[in-house]
């Protein structure tokens, strides 16, 4: 039986004093589409999406430095690499001189085994032992049906080098019908920026592997601890009393956890979505172009079948009988009115 914890690279963030764009992203990987706007004060960008939603951005040519190569990673982008990419990430990027100024630490607590409101309960009575001086709690919920679509506790301030996020990660993916919703619990996530960030990414790219979990499960203790104490108590007795029992448990626990690669699940439904909010402006650029951009498109979809793998095949299987038959039967020189390409 696998342990109910886990942990996840869920964003990173580096610029690079000196770089090209294009090593950049062969480096990264995926598929990268210039834009035509800036991003952070680079006039020069690209960008590469996942069917997850997940976004990668990346600027350079900054009049004030030319060689300058900025690149930004959201969840969905990072979380589905394996370990060991991240790990020859951070090494290409420090490598290159390159400095970090964000990375995020998600350890998941997947059996929900310390509920939010007892977490909450031992923040408000004086049991969390930080460096930080701010709690914010927000939740939300839906206005038509009344139903709780998640709740977060803020440890630290979002302008720190450290932020902790403390929530129900199951009820954020079912609230956004998530398929994978029930395989989440209660998620811890460090946000680490500039130094911070900088020196976890390079003690990630040198440790084991095997190691990561029980040196992130000592970055989170660094910066907060529960333990038997009141908020009235001296301030030397409350960093020395004793750990509650849960967050001794649940601590141990995410150091004998696992290292993940979140299943990016697809379906035909998200394609499409991502296609219509992604891919569609470029592609009618592309059938706008006179005189042949609804031939060359054409072209391209029938080219596209040609280049199915087990991927693309298994999406068809996941819809109707109809779509099956259409991916047996093929596409003969020409789009077929009832199927979609899927490139």
């Amino acid at each position: 039986m696998s342990s109910p914890f886990t942990l996840t690279i869920d964003w990173l963030a580096f610029t690079l004093p000196a770089g090209s764009a294009q090593d950049t992203m062969q480096m990264l990987g995926g598929d990268w589409t210039k834009s035509n706007t800036g991003f952070r004060g680079y006039p020069a960008s690209w960008i590469t999406t996942s069917a997850s939603r997940g976004v990668g951005k990346l600027g350079t040519r900054a009049p004030r430095a030319p060689l300058e190569v900025h690149v930004d990673l959201s969840g969905g982008i990072v979380a589905p690499w394996p370990s060991g990419k991240v790990r020859t990430v951070l090494q290409w990027i420090l490598k290159h001189d390159g400095h970090l100024t964000r990375l995020d630490c998600a350890l998941d607590d997947r059996n929900s085994c310390v509920s939010l409101s007892t977490i909450r309960q031992a923040i408000e009575i004086g049991q969390c032992v930080t460096r930080a001086d701010r709690m914010q709690r927000i939740s939300s919920r839906s206005i038509h049906t009344d139903t709780p679509s998640g709740e977060t506790l803020y440890l630290g301030s979002p302008h720190s080098q450290t932020l902790l996020r403390i929530y129900d990660k199951r009820l954020e993916l079912q609230s956004k019908e998530r398929e994978e919703w029930q395989e989440y619990g209660i998620r811890w996530e460090l946000e680490l920026k500039k130094d911070r960030a900088q020196v976890c990414g390079q003690v990630l790219s040198y440790l084991e592997e095997t190691d990561w979990l029980e040196y992130i499960v000592g970055v989170l203790r660094g910066y907060v601890d529960f333990r038997d104490t009141r908020r009235d108590e001296e301030e030397e007795f409350r960093y020395r009393a004793p750990l509650l029992e849960w967050w001794l448990l649940l601590t141990d626990g995410f150091k004998k956890g696992r290292l993940v690669v979140e299943k990016e699940t697809q379906t035909l439904t998200k394609v499409k979505r991502w296609v219509s909010q992604s891919v569609a402006p470029m592609l009618a650029v592309i059938y706008a172009e006179h005189p042949g951009g609804q031939a060359w498109l054409e072209k391209q979809i029938v080219a596209g079948k040609r280049r199915w793998n087990n991927k693309h095949r298994g999406l068809l299987k996941k819809e109707t009988p109809s779509s099956a038959k259409m991916d047996a039967g093929g596409l003969a020189g020409a789009p077929s009115q009832g199927g979609e390409g899927v490139s």
